[in-house]
């Protein structure tokens, strides 16, 4: 290599495999991803009690919990705009102190009004983790192992999620709603400060600009000891042939995507529409039908311990599988989240193995196409990518708890019954995607290697 003038850097990131660098980085994307799934479902577990303590109906709750869903549908595509311009790290540790400063400030709210600007705002950096974070260890990875290690990375989201389930049954009846959101401001805050000297940024991001080739010289040699990086020496990322210098959303349809960019986020709408039904709901309407508030809370961690599992157990075949898997899941859901209602009537233990095995699905999909969605784009295109893909998705994630108190007069059983006819129809909508990609990349074959 000390006689080439080109660095080749998806051939050595190949080379070296799995190693330190990408070790350190899945730590920090777990930590990042942790405190972003816990204050994505803060607001559903503190629901109830603010229905107590500030006595409103459960229908004035809807703003509320779709509050941080409108900002995560402006803030994933404005952090993905910063992650492609500026950084996955500076993308990654701005998004933090937003929504950690807004979070926090939350706690001493004193009216549903106040509750939703804080929610709103608190939602613009929320929306800025997830698209940084696939990118950032998709972009660093072998090409083995890219998207198992990135859907490892967001596969901790849901299990985030679940800890202000165990919060809410263990804290807030000695300290109140206030501490779940106390928890979930001060953390991140922690966290990005402390990015800021540890967090690595992307090997690709970096190949790509010349500001940072002092340290991507710096890795190469901790990559490969004793390599020598000559001073004209150009990195390249030589299996993505076209990277874009800035952005236009018009990028996004090209290269055999013309179809699949926007039925992606179609997608995208369906999966959050009944993800965010579930966790923006459950506590709520199991209370509402007589369950203790525990058991409540322990079928909402439930469904998010469910969907940490689901990703990390499916990985390695939705690597081989990509759409097609995801279509799979997406059959299987439908009759598992229309029994949750049901199972709720039963027993305490039938429900939690129904909402974990809902999780285990629903949770895993949503994981499954951050990853292997962003992965159709290149380098230089694929925060932005990312973050449309869930920005525009968003929709769907707002309209899920919108229908919620539309209906939550409804029998539960019935309610839930409706409530899978979105993966129904995500299944129909991922497997034209996996048509259309499997068509694309025939077409373009110098396109599969960077998948």
């Amino acid at each position: 290599m000390t006689d080439q003038t080109v660095v080749p850097v998806s051939r050595l990131l190949d080379e070296r495999g799995l190693g330190s660098f990408q070790i350190t980085l899945i730590i920090w994307s777990l930590l990042l991803v942790l405190i972003d799934g816990y204050d994505i479902a803060a607001i559903a577990f503190a629901a109830p009690h603010l229905v107590r303590e500030w006595g409103v109906s459960p229908k004035a709750l809807g703003p509320v919990l779709i509050a941080s869903l409108v900002g995560i549908l402006f803030g994933s595509a404005l952090f993905g705009f910063i992650g492609d311009r500026y950084g996955r790290k500076i993308a990654l540790i701005a998004a933090n102190l937003v929504f950690g400063v807004f979070t926090l400030a939350a706690a001493w709210s004193t009216n549903l009004e106040q509750m939703f600007w804080l929610r709103l705002l608190a939602g613009f950096g929320i929306g800025g983790v997830i698209p940084n974070v696939v990118a950032i260890n998709a972009e660093s990875a072998p090409r083995r192992l890219r998207a198992t290690l990135a859907i490892i990375a967001v596969g901790f989201v849901p299990l985030g999620g679940a800890i202000p389930g165990f919060v809410t049954a263990s804290l807030v009846p000695q300290h109140g709603w206030q501490i779940i959101f106390q928890i979930g401001g001060i953390m991140p805050i922690v966290l990005a400060l402390a990015a800021i000297v540890g967090l690595p940024e992307s090997v690709k991001y970096m190949a790509l600009h010349e500001g940072h080739r002092g340290r991507m010289e710096r890795l190469v040699r901790s990559i490969c000891p004793g390599t020598v990086v000559p001073p004209n020496a150009r990195f390249v990322i030589e299996d993505e042939q076209q990277q874009f210098s800035g952005f236009n959303p018009k990028y996004l349809f090209g290269q055999g995507l013309a179809y699949i960019t926007p039925l992606l986020w179609v997608l995208f709408a369906l999966n959050l529409m009944g993800y965010f039904f579930l966790i923006s709901w459950t506590p709520t309407l199991l209370t509402a039908a007589k369950l203790p508030p525990t058991t409540a809370a322990l079928a909402g961690a439930s469904l998010q311990i469910g969907g940490t599992i689901g990703a990390l157990a499916l990985c390695w075949w939705l690597q081989k599988h990509r759409f097609m898997a995801v279509a799979i899941m997406f059959v299987l859901a439908v009759p598992v989240v229309g029994y949750i209602g049901f199972a709720g009537l039963k027993s305490q233990s039938t429900l939690l193995v129904a909402t974990f095995i809902a999780g285990f699905l629903v949770l895993g999909i949503q994981s499954g196409i951050n990853v292997i969605g962003a992965l159709v784009y290149p380098t230089s295109l694929r925060c932005n990518g990312s973050g449309w893909q869930l920005g525009i998705g968003r929709i769907g994630s707002i309209a899920g708890p919108l229908v919620g108190a539309l209906f939550v007069g409804m029998p539960v059983e019935q309610l839930y019954m409706w409530s899978a006819l979105p993966f129904a129809l995500g299944a129909v909508v991922c497997f034209v995607i996996h048509q259309l990609n499997v068509e694309r990349l025939e077409k373009h074959p110098e396109l599969r290697d960077a998948q």
